[in-house]
């Protein structure tokens, strides 16, 4: 117990290390608030505070930063755009329909450069080639559209 009560900031510097490289390995930000912490246990130990008030520093700068910087500390790292993946992304796009659709016959639209298969969300419809339409809907390799209404001038 000697050697770390004369070795103590050097045992607190160690400790943070070792819950920051386990940080990066978790990424949770919770062990490196514990790092914080040793840190100011290791500030404390530089001082020369006696080594309850080193614990009593590092507890509780542990958990304020827990408490206080984590929460929004995390709302930024997993704030962000929402990504959309797969066919999703294309739903509220538009396109223009290349072979005309209806509710009895399966048509064709251009949409972001490719050729789907479509029907319309409405089987009452008929859209006829030329037009503009939103996708609503994607299910399988059917894209179900919508026309876009046109200003007429």
């Amino acid at each position: 117990m000697d050697w770390l009560r004369d070795h103590a900031w050097e045992t607190w510097l160690g400790v943070a290390v070792l819950l920051g490289v386990a940080e990066m390995f978790s990424l949770d930000l919770v062990l490196v608030m514990l790092a914080s912490g040793a840190l100011v246990g290791m500030l404390a130990a530089v001082l020369g505070l006696p080594f309850a008030v080193q614990v009593i520093a590092a507890a509780a700068t542990s958990l304020a930063a827990i408490l206080l910087l984590r929460p929004s500390l995390v709302a930024r790292v997993h704030g962000g755009p929402e990504l959309q993946l797969g066919h999703g992304k294309l739903v509220g796009r538009q396109a223009e329909v290349t072979q005309e659709i209806s509710g009895l016959r399966t048509g064709r639209i251009r949409l972001d450069g490719e050729i789907w298969s479509a029907s319309p969300y409405d089987e009452t419809l008929v859209i006829a080639a030329g037009e503009t339409v939103e996708v609503l809907e994607i299910r399988g390799a059917t894209a179900y559209v919508h026309p876009v209404p046109r200003l007429n001038s």
